[in-house]
Parts: structure tokens; C-alpha cells; sequence
């Protein structure tokens, strides 16, 4: 029987040689999706695993090698993060970065390929003129998170490294940076982890659902064929076994063509920054379980869908015939949706206490109201479905109205990957940009993006004096002005002091209260407040002028009118003041503190665009085998004078229906849930998404209609009176 399986499905005819090529395309596109989502988890993973040797500083320490000095730091550029390493190796066996072929001498350094272009397309005193000494060679891969990494190790003396702030090390680390206790470099490991099981989730499910429908292609014709067969004496085994083999055969061929279109995929892959940066493509790899797990699970699964699918078949041959409409969906369907908003709205005002606790009470909500929404589906199409036929005032409008509420879970069943994919995305769009918003995210405009601050915390010593700040800032094009700001010998109040006469010169950094003649101030002058407002009041000091002018340095701060006055400022006291901190806007540390929050939106924003696709190729398929199901019908229906285009508009309302109420019903759960959760944990009201998410939305609902529209010219085709006449 085996043998006749593959005998039918490779000689079977036109019909069984393009039912096979659809299901093999089908399985192709949804194995190449599986195998790139899998393979973005893994490329994560070693990306993460990329970053550990910049925290080699709280590796275990051994006798096996010299020691070095080392120190790592953060430095800017355009607001963009540079990796600083400074070394000094204090024997010849002392560890090796990777990436490098040996550790740099002093004067020496090694760039990352990305920083060297940067290095050579801007002015030496804007960025250059940083880093000491000259450049011996360039930063291999393998010690590179990302290609657009920018990360450059410096070698200096012992003597230097130490007075920066180094401590000694004998290895490089090796684990996972996400695995780690005490990691400052890298991604958070249990975020990261949920976030990626969210996602895997977001992204298998529709294309698991895309897979199963392919397999499904043309169920009725073949369930009719098996039927025949059954009455002429094929028993159950026989025709378990023909089915299981024209699957499997399609889902193998399918299998195999997905791989390649994965290897297609990867360069193209690699350059989305999922993470905030782009993958080497190499990363983008797949272990040996990936392999299997794929290459004989989608075969298998295909088998199994078979096998269910036929299940009348096997019952008795007549029941293909004895068709009746399905019971519809129950109401009882909108219950654990409506008891996972009800979870979420009841923490309004009673948030638990502790991380895993709210943790425990957030994700149950949210998981519930996502099963909620695929198990209410089928009772959501129906209901729309039967407004479309109680409004209906053209034939195409009732016929599909009629249909889908006929059978309303074979017409969700396509579209029901969409509604994870669009509720993740919701709800993360909606979180995302009213945390943001609400933690006042600065203009590229205001003062908080055109000043840099330089500060001398206590721990790194005391303040310079006067004649050690560099005289030439004041003179940099561009720079509006330089204020040092002093310590505040007042310790209740801001750790900075200012006179109000410099506060009213500056005119951009808040003033004084009236009558007062000092004024208490954040050491970059801009603290706590709302930073997308340059209006401030700051509290009166009881210092006079002459006290708080006579107290230590705190800071320097600079304001700038361009992007080069600010870069040549930040090198200029970078090489005044090498230890510490090195200065950088409010800007800049806001943009990298919310740097986790963009990446998870980015692996959101992936989610919904690769899932709408998936979700309009499911429909293209279902679409195209009911259209094989139903050639009879349409046929006799265009003997009876019903014009092409009414059916045309039959078949695209049956698929646009189920896509249009997933979309808004997903969209529109995800966005309550976000409020509630809001509301509940941070007090915040949740603020609409931006243009561009809706942007997204609308182009990937677009390809998908696109896809289904590529359907509808087989109309034509099948439906024609030779149809009628021959089946």
C-alpha cells in the first residue's frame, strides 16, 4: 500500500500533482519560518554568550596566568554606546581578549571593525583624539557581540590602569553573561528568557496552524476519493496507510524545500536588530535537536492531521455523504477571557508585594485572557457572521454571512495564529510607549539631549580646582555655556549648589525661587523633573553666593547647539579627566536605561510581521483547497446565472471577515489588558500607540489581503460548466 500511496500521489493525475506542490510550498514557507524563529532564539543566545568576556572583572580567578590590569567603561558617541577596555598586562602568559591576537602595549589599541569606519569618516577632535596611542589592528568576530558593535581595547601602563579604577584579573570569563550574578554587560538573562518563550510561542503558533492547514489541503475531494475506495473494499488500514503517505511525502518534500529557504533567509535575517543590534549570520545556527525535532516532527505532524482528518472515512465510507452543519460555538467560550480581564482589573489598587508574586498574578492573567480569546473564536466569527447576514444587501454578502456561521471554527481555525501574535504585539506597543512616555523621555531637542555633564562623585576623590577645568571649552563653536556647579554644603537638600544670578544667565536649566540668592541643584542641573520641560523652580540654599562659590566642584556642565560642539566638549574633558565616569548627556543615560524596553518592542514588532503574512497564507491555502471542496456548487451556481464577480466577493468576505475580527478584537484585548496592567502595577494611564504601529498593522493586514487576492483568478478556472458536467 505504501508503494500505491506514492504511486498516487506522484501519477495521480493534474489534481493530485498540484495538490501536492501547493501542500509542499505551504509546508516549505512555514518550516522556513519555524526554523528562522528557532534560530533567532539561538542567535540571542550567542550574542549574549559574545558579551561575557567584557565582564571578566567578576570571574572566578586563577593561578594558571599572569595577571592583568583591566577596566571596563561606557563612552558615547551621537548617543551611541561605546565599549571601552584598558589594559595593561603585567607578564607575557597574562589572558587574551578574544577577538585579539595578542594584549595591546601601552599606546596601543584594537578597534572594532564599525568603530574604525567611525573613526575615519569623523574629526579626530570629536572622537578620536579619546582614545590613546595608535591603532595596531582590528577586533575579530568572535570578540564582537554584534557587526555594528562599536568596542575598542586600549593598552596602557599598570600604573595608569590602576588610577583609573582597575582591578587586577587573571582570565577571561567564559559563561553566559545571562547566567551570571553581578553581569553589567550584557542582556538580563530571566527577562530575556520570558520574553523569548513568549515570543517562540507567538511565532510557532501560527505557524503550526499554517503547516496543519496546508496538510489539510483539499480534505473534502480526498475524503470523497478514500470513500470510493472504501466502498470497492479498502479497509480502514489500507486507507490510513494511502493517506499517511501522500502527507508525509508532501510534508518531507515541503521539509527540505523549508530548510533551503531558511539558508535563503539568514543574511536577510541576521540584519534585523532583534535585539537592538544586528547578528553575524553565523549566529543565526541550529543545533543537531533543531534539526531533528523539524526535519521529522513536521512529517509526522502531517500524518496525524491526516489521519484526524479522515475520520468519517474510517467510521463508514457513507458517512462522507451524511454531512450535517456543525452544532454552533456556545456562548460558554467568553469565560476565561472575560475572568483574565476580571484578574487583571481586581490587582487594580492591590498590587502584590514582590516580583515573582506579581509576576504570578500578571502572566496568569494575561495567559488567560490568550486562551480566552483562540477558544472564543469560533463564537466571535459566528456572531459577525450572523451581523453580516442579518445586514446583508447583496447575494455575496448573505451567502458568506451564511456560511461562516454554518461552520464559524473551520473559518477562525486559519486566522486564530493572528490573535497570539497581535495580542503579544498590544500589549507590549501599549506598555512599552506609556512607560516610556511616562518616565519623560527627553526631546533630541531640549536641554536635557544639548547638555553634557561631567560629575566628580565622592568615591572617585575630590573635585578638581578651578585652574584644572580646560579653558578651551568655553571657546568650542557651538558650546552655549559652561557652568561648574559646586557642592552643597547643605546636606538636606540637592547635592549641587548654584548662585541664581548663574541660573538666570544660563536661562535654560529652571531659576530660583524669588528673593533667593542660591539655589540647590541636581549636579547636571537637571534632576528628577520632567525633562521634556526646560521651566524648573529649584529650592532655595541657605548659602550665599560667596559660601557656594568657595565649596569644591561637583560638576561641569556644557551646553551645546550642535552635535560637534558636543562631541568636542565630551573629548575634551574625557582627556582632562580620564577616571570616573566618562560625561554624557540625561539623554543618553535615559535612552540606555530604556534600551531593553526598545529591544523587547523590536521583538514584538517581529512578531506581528512575520505572523500577518503567515496568517494570510494560511487563509491563501484554506481559501484555495475550499475552493477545490466547493467546484461543484460554484459550478452550478454559474449555470444558474450568478455573475463570477458575486463569488469572487464570496470567497474574499469568507476570508476577510475571520482576519478583519481577529485583528480588532486581538488589537483590542491587548490594549485593555496593557491599561489594566498599568493601572495596577505603575498607576499609569495608557496612552494610545504611535502612527507606526499602526502602520505595521495596516501593511501586514495588506499582504495578507494581497495573498488572499492572489486566489481569487482560480475562480475562473475551476468553476466553469465542464466542471458541472464531468464530476
Amino acid at each position: 500500500m505504501i508503494r500505491f500511496g506514492i504511486r498516487m500521489s506522484l501519477a495521480g493525475g493534474r489534481e493530485a500533482a498540484t495538490r501536492l506542490a501547493v501542500i509542499a510550498a505551504a509546508v516549505a514557507l512555514g518550516v522556513g519560518m519555524l526554523l528562522a524563529s528557532v534560530a533567532g532564539m539561538n542567535a540571542v543566545g550567542a550574542q549574549n554568550q559574545r558579551y561575557a568576556w567584557l565582564n571578566s572583572a567578576i570571574a572566578p580567578q586563577s593561578a594558571e596566568h599572569d595577571p592583568m590590569w583591566w577596566t571596563v567603561r561606557e563612552d558615547y558617541f551621537h548617543a551611541r554606546s561605546i565599549g571601552r577596555v584598558e589594559v595593561a598586562a603585567l607578564g607575557p602568559d597574562a589572558p587574551v581578549p578574544p577577538g585579539l591576537p595578542r594584549v595591546p602595549a601601552a599606546g596601543e589599541y584594537y578597534a572594532s571593525p564599525a568603530l574604525v569606519d567611525l573613526l575615519g569618516s569623523t574629526p579626530p577632535a570629536e572622537l578620536g583624539d579619546r582614545f590613546p596611542g595608535r591603532q595596531v589592528g582590528v577586533i575579530a568576530d568572535e570578540g564582537l557581540p554584534s557587526p555594528d558593535s562599536l568596542l575598542i581595547v586600549i593598552g596602557r601602563t599598570p600604573a595608569e590602569v590602576e588610577q583609573l579604577g582597575g582591578r587586577q584579573i587573571t582570565q577571561m570569563m567564559a559563561a553566559e553573561s545571562a547566567g551570571c550574578d553581578g553581569c553589567f554587560i550584557g542582556l538580563n538573562g530571566d527577562a530575556m528568557t520570558l520574553v523569548l518563550s513568549v515570543v517562540a510561542a507567538a511565532l510557532l503558533f501560527p505557524v503550526l496552524i499554517f503547516i496543519g492547514t496546508a496538510t489539510r489541503l483539499a480534505t473534502t475531494r480526498r475524503e470523497q476519493r478514500f470513500a470510493a475506495m472504501r466502498l470497492i473494499g479498502a479497509t480502514p488500514r489500507q486507507i490510513s496507510v494511502i493517506a499517511a503517505v501522500e502527507s508525509t511525502l508532501a510534508a518531507a518534500v515541503g521539509t527540505l524545500a523549508g530548510f533551503g529557504v531558511f539558508l535563503g533567509m539568514r543574511p536577510v535575517l541576521a540584519a534585523i536588530p532583534f535585539t537592538g543590534e544586528p547578528f553575524f549570520a553565523a549566529d543565526l545556527s541550529l543545533d543537531p535537536v533543531d534539526v531533528l525535532v523539524v526535519a521529522f516532527g513536521i512529517p509526522l505532524g502531517a500524518v496525524v492531521a491526516a489521519l484526524l482528518a479522515l475520520r468519517r472515512v474510517r467510521i463508514s465510507p457513507l458517512g462522507v455523504s451524511r454531512r450535517v452543519t456543525p452544532r454552533p460555538p456556545g456562548a460558554w467560550r467568553l469565560i476565561p477571557l472575560v475572568g483574565g480581564l476580571v484578574e487583571l482589573a481586581w490587582f487594580i489598587g492591590r498590587r502584590p508585594d514582590g516580583t515573582n508574586a506579581q509576576l504570578t498574578a500578571y502572566l496568569s492573567g494575561f495567559v488567560l485572557i490568550l486562551i480566552g480569546l483562540v477558544l472564543a473564536g469560533p463564537w466571535l466569527t459566528m456572531a459577525g457572521a450572523r451581523v453580516l447576514a442579518g445586514r446583508a444587501s447583496r447575494p455575496a454578502a448573505l451567502i458568506a454571512g451564511r456560511r461562516l456561521s454554518d461552520d464559524p471554527r473551520a473559518g477562525f481555525r486559519a486566522v486564530s495564529g493572528l490573535i497570539v501574535a497581535l495580542f503579544v504585539t498590544s500589549v507590549a506597543t501599549g506598555t512599552i510607549t506609556t512607560f516610556v512616555a511616562n518616565r519623560g523621555a527627553p526631546r533630541t531637542d531640549s536641554v536635557a539631549a544639548t547638555s553634557l555633564s561631567k560629575t566628580f562623585w565622592q568615591e572617585d576623590g575630590a573635585g578638581p580646582a578651578l585652574s584644572q577645568i580646560p579653558a578651551g571649552l568655553a571657546a568650542i563653536p557651538g558650546v552655549r555655556s559652561v557652568t561648574l556647579v559646586h557642592v552643597n554644603p547643605d546636606p538636606e537638600g540637592w547635592q549641587g549648589v548654584v548662585t541664581c544670578a548663574e541660573l538666570a544667565r544660563l536661562a535654560r536649566f529652571g531659576t530660583c525661587p524669588p528673593g533667593a540668592q542660591t539655589a540647590a541643584v541636581s549636579s547636571d542641573l537637571l534632576g528628577r523633573r520632567d525633562l521634556t520641560k526646560d521651566e524648573h523652580v529649584w529650592a532655595a540654599s541657605t548659602a550665599t553666593p560667596a559660601v557656594a562659590e568657595a565649596q569644591p566642584i561637583l560638576s561641569v556642565v556644557v551646553d551645546t547647539t550642535s552635535r560637534s560642539a558636543f562631541e568636542q566638549a565630551r573629548t575634551m574633558l574625557e582627556l582632562a579627566f580620564p577616571a570616573g565616569r566618562f560625561p554624557a548627556s540625561v539623554a543618553e543615560w535615559e535612552a540606555n536605561n530604556a534600551r531593553q524596553l526598545v529591544q523587547f518592542q523590536q521583538l514584538a514588532n517581529v512578531i506581528m510581521l512575520a505572523s500577518l503574512p503567515v496568517a494570510g497564507c494560511s487563509l491563501a491555502v484554506s481559501i484555495a483547497g475550499g475552493l477545490s471542496d466547493r467546484r461543484r456548487p460554484f459550478s452550478m451556481l454559474r449555470l444558474t446565472g450568478v455573475q463570477l464577480n458575486t463569488l469572487r466577493g464570496v470567497v474574499a468576505l469568507e476570508s476577510v471577515v475571520p482576519l478583519a475580527a481577529a485583528s480588532v478584537v486581538a488589537i483590542g484585548m491587548g490594549l485593555l489588558a496593557s491599561h489594566l496592567f498599568l493601572r495596577a502595577q505603575l498607576g499609569y494611564e495608557l496612552l494610545a500607540p504611535g502612527p507606526s504601529f499602526y502602520f505595521m498593522v495596516g501593511a501586514g493586514l495588506a499582504v495578507s489581503l494581497g495573498i488572499i487576492a492572489s486566489t481569487l483568478p482560480l475562480l475562473r478556472r475551476i468553476t466553469g460548466p465542464e466542471v458541472a458536467r464531468n464530476e
